[in-house]
């Protein structure tokens, strides 16, 4: 099992240490709800370092990334950033990820930690360009400084204003002491904040400087498990739950990503699924009585007759109340349908609801 560069502070600091995508990493420090509730009122941060990095470069590097993801990433201008994802050929996804574009010939895609072989496998088998590929994915650490207060909290680390720097967009600049660290407008918790890439040796003292600066602010630092019901609030797909290599982009309600004004892996047979219609769909539910759906639950109809299955679910610790996601056949997928999770032999009732879960 790989640590990150942060392990000891982790252990250090009392987290509950559990194996995540090889890597032994903080899932817990106070409490999941605690720490949610950090995020959506202050700021958290999270150490993300087990998440993979792929530097592509090269005349053709554009011409790859096109070929491979589903996105059209000739859209993109230096300093912005994408949400894109890898189809495979039988109409799944091989993993969701981010593309940066660094320079004119230069983007870096970051990928899922469970992935990062699958995904560099995949990529290089489709790279007769001469593509360069470096794979930074062991030499880099990543920090989500998330939440309302994060830019506040931070501005005092770097000499750029961190107010301008648009959703999806990043800059590489000084922070921390560090001339050359990519400051990310992302994140996977709806709260706002920015994500840091920076080298492993340069890591324990921006973590350290990162605290010091937010220590007015709330500042605390965030396990995976409050990541994972931030994400949830907000609707975002979780990797291995609510799309895998069995689940279509346009099943999972990623057609906004998915851009037919080019060729991609699939792209015809994904074209085709477009125009005849998908037969299931990701939807968001909440529970309309006390009680929490968990990732393969049945989803079920009025007569009991299974329509689907539960990918995702928690007790919204913003909302007080059961949500998830799930795929259910298309005739029980509009808005305000009524649904039900089969949990422990009861079917519970559910509805049918619009993205996001927690709206500000």
């Amino acid at each position: 099992m790989k640590n990150t560069a942060l392990t000891h502070i982790h252990e250090s600091l009392g987290a509950k240490m559990l194996p995540f995508a090889g890597y032994n990493m903080p899932i817990l420090y106070e409490g999941v709800n605690a720490e949610h509730e950090t995020v959506r009122n202050a700021v958290g941060v999270f150490d993300v370092s087990h998440m993979g990095e792929f530097l592509l470069t090269g005349v053709n590097a554009l011409a790859l990334i096109q070929k491979v993801t589903s996105n059209d990433a000739s859209t993109l201008t230096i300093g912005r950033a994408q949400y894109s994802c890898l189809p495979n050929k039988e109409g799944g996804i091989v993993d969701d990820l981010i593309i940066y574009r660094m320079k004119e010939e230069q983007y870096l895609l970051v990928v899922n930690a469970s992935n990062i072989e699958k995904d560099w496998e995949w990529i290089s088998s489709f790279n007769d360009m001469d593509v360069e590929m470096r794979n930074l994915s062991d030499d880099y650490s990543l920090l989500a400084i998330q939440g309302p207060k994060a830019v506040e909290a931070m501005q005092s680390l770097t000499s750029i204003d961190l107010a301008t720097i648009p959703y999806y967009h990043f800059e590489v600049a000084d922070f921390a002491g560090f001339p050359y660290v990519i400051i990310s407008a992302t994140g996977y918790t709806g709260s706002g904040g920015f994500e840091i890439y920076c080298k492993n040796d340069q890591v324990e003292t921006i973590w350290n400087k990162v605290f010091e600066a937010g220590k007015d602010f709330g500042i605390k630092p965030i396990g995976l498990a409050a990541r994972d019901t931030l994400r949830l609030e907000m609707g975002f797909c979780l990797y291995g739950n609510d799309i895998n290599d069995t689940t279509s982009p346009l099943e999972a309600g990623l057609g906004w990503i998915t851009k037919f004004t080019k060729d991609f892996v699939n792209s015809a047979a994904l074209k085709k699924q477009k125009e005849i219609g998908v037969t299931r769909k990701l939807v968001a539910f909440e529970m309309q009585e006390r009680s929490v759906p968990r990732h393969d639950y049945e989803i079920v109809d009025a007569q009991g007759t299974v329509i689907g299955i539960v990918t995702s679910g928690t007790m919204s610790p913003s909302m007080g109340i059961g949500i998830g996601l799930g795929y259910v056949t298309v005739a029980n997928s509009t808005v305000d349908s009524d649904i039900y999770i089969r949990i422990r032999k009861n079917d519970v009732l559910a509805k049918v609801v619009k993205l996001p879960f927690y709206k500000k």
